[in-house]
């Protein structure tokens, strides 16, 4: 089991010294693999299967089985939107006192509480627009 917990720590680093980015399962392995960490791909889904399931890391996941990314779990996505683009797969953190009233109107006149920390809105991102 200690190999594993390396492992795990490995991965849980190489997320943490991403400051706030999200990242893939292949970007957390290429990154380890550089590191000259051994470690296999499987045991990276593995490992963020788990960290996932026991609330260290959040996953976000593009609806369109073109892959998730992960983070770090903490208490500021708390406070914050996401926005996905569809085209690169960049997950942008947002804080917006529009998408806050919109919560707002759905909690009273629907009585549905929006999870900000699991809410993603989906399009393009300034880059792959002006790339069109």
């Amino acid at each position: 089991m200690g190999y594993n917990t390396k492992q795990q720590d490995a991965i849980l680093s190489a997320l943490k010294s991403s400051k706030g980015k999200h990242m893939t399962a292949d970007e957390i392995y290429l990154k380890l693999i550089r590191q000259g960490k051994q470690v296999g791909k499987t045991t990276v889904y593995r490992h963020l299967e788990k960290l996932t399931a026991d609330g260290t890391i959040r996953r976000y996941s593009s609806g369109d089985n073109s892959g998730a990314c992960y983070q770090l779990a903490d208490s500021h996505c708390n406070e914050h939107y996401h926005l996905k683009c569809s085209s690169c797969g960049k997950l942008i953190h947002v804080e917006c006192d529009f998408l806050d009233e919109l919560a707002r109107h759905l909690m009273n006149d629907h009585s549905f509480e929006l999870d900000k920390c699991k809410t993603v809105l989906y399009g393009k991102c300034e880059k792959c627009r002006e790339e069109k």
